[in-house]
């Protein structure tokens, strides 16, 4: 009986576990009338952008005549770790003039990963064990001075 009750409850499980929606959340530029694939090249100018779109995302770092508008859409389910479900990265040149010269946009197909290097950088000084770090600054606590009297000078002199 207790096997069949056990049985039952994880059918209904894995029944409703088909039902959960994942839980979306947006990072980033949000678009709300202007897409930023809509400026022309050679008729929009910094200003227009600027008044259509906002402030970017980001700038270049080589230059101050990129601009980046950068929108990422998260999926969770349940308890498992977000997940890139939809990245746009929409790249404004500007000229010399100030007039759009080209709009490049990017999805999550054209990123590349980057793989951190695991190496430690050494700290100079020495390492101090658990204990040490514990009760290392025992005894190290000194009373601010005052002319009160504390407990070990009763007479308020130094």
């Amino acid at each position: 009986m207790a096997r069949r009750a056990i049985l039952a409850g994880a059918a209904l499980a894995a029944l409703t576990a088909g039902c959960i929606k994942p839980t979306q959340s947006y990072h980033g530029y949000i678009v709300d009338e202007a897409q930023p694939k809509q400026m022309e090249p050679g008729v929009d100018t910094r200003a227009s952008v600027l008044a259509s779109l906002g402030t970017p995302s980001t700038k270049s770092i080589f230059d101050d005549n990129t601009w980046f508008y950068i929108t990422t859409q998260h999926e969770r389910l349940a308890f498992l770790r977000d997940k890139v479900a939809e990245r746009t990265i929409v790249a404004i040149r500007f000229g010399e003039d100030d007039k759009v010269e080209d709009v490049l946009t990017y999805d999550a197909k054209d990123g590349q990963v980057i793989n951190y290097a695991q190496r430690e950088t050494p700290t100079l000084g020495r390492q101090l064990s658990l204990i040490e770090q514990l009760l290392g600054s025992v005894g190290n606590v000194a009373l601010p001075r005052t002319n009160e009297a504390t407990p070990s000078n009763p007479t308020g002199r130094r």
